[in-house]
């Protein structure tokens, strides 16, 4: 299992337009090998910025290099420059290979 991650830092003001950004652009996953799962996080405010992570799961680090490379991922970052008032700074990319995964076992009906 391989976790790709984004961190941004936006503008308190805004935080609204970034959430709204997100859950409606079409962002291709779905047309990707080994896509497993997207979270969109946020996380603690400071005095000028709200925290977000994007996180994606993926199969392996080979299937989230490829989607990298792919025409879904040009297709999902096409408009991508245009929201650029709304950061603080770049961007901060962090993938992380598993080492260990522990789900709950399924409870009995």
């Amino acid at each position: 299992m391989f976790v790709a991650m984004n961190r941004f830092k936006v503008f308190k003001p805004e935080a609204e337009a970034f959430e709204t950004v997100w859950r409606e652009r079409d962002r291709h996953l779905n047309e990707v090998p080994g896509f497993v799962e997207f979270h969109l996080l946020k996380g603690p405010p400071d005095d000028e910025t709200v925290l977000y992570a994007s996180h994606t799961i993926w199969r392996s680090r080979g299937d989230f290099e490829a989607w990298t490379k792919s025409e879904a991922f040009r297709k999902a970052h096409a408009s991508a420059g245009s929201n650029k008032p709304m950061y603080a700074g770049h961007p901060q990319f962090e993938g992380f290979e598993a080492v260990l995964v522990e789900k709950k076992e399924r409870e009995a009906a």
